[in-house]
């Protein structure tokens, strides 16, 4: 079965998300910000991650690019969601590794297009 991390500070876009990604035929794990997320990719790494930008600890844009620079032979597709929609915001999270963007709130279509666009499904 295909897995995705789900990584939001927020425990209610967390559980959302999951139920979206689970409907989507996923087994589904959460972490609360990146540091956690990217201690649970060093233990089992999955092949989606549903990322947020802004977090406590370590926000999404400093776990993504750690975990770029240290992904040794699984590559998992990256989706940004952030409240953040202007362009450089969009293009940093590109460049440091994010397969895909999507603006929050976002539901059930448009996370099944990004994963389609991204290959997850």
């Amino acid at each position: 079965m295909r897995t995705c991390l789900v990584v939001d500070d927020s425990r209610v876009v967390r559980k959302v998300a999951s139920r979206i990604v689970r409907d989507l035929g996923f087994s589904v794990t959460e972490a609360g910000d990146g540091a956690e997320a990217l201690k649970m990719c060093r233990e089992s790494m999955p092949d989606a991650i549903l990322l947020d930008w802004n977090m406590p600890t370590m926000n999404g844009i400093d776990f993504l690019r750690a975990l770029r620079r240290e992904e040794g032979g699984k590559v998992p597709r990256i989706v940004f969601c952030s409240i953040e929609n202007d362009p450089e915001h969009i293009n940093e999270a590109l460049r440091s590794g994010a397969d895909e963007f999507i603006m929050k709130p976002f539901d059930a279509d448009i996370l099944e297009s990004k994963f389609a666009e991204v290959g997850l499904i």
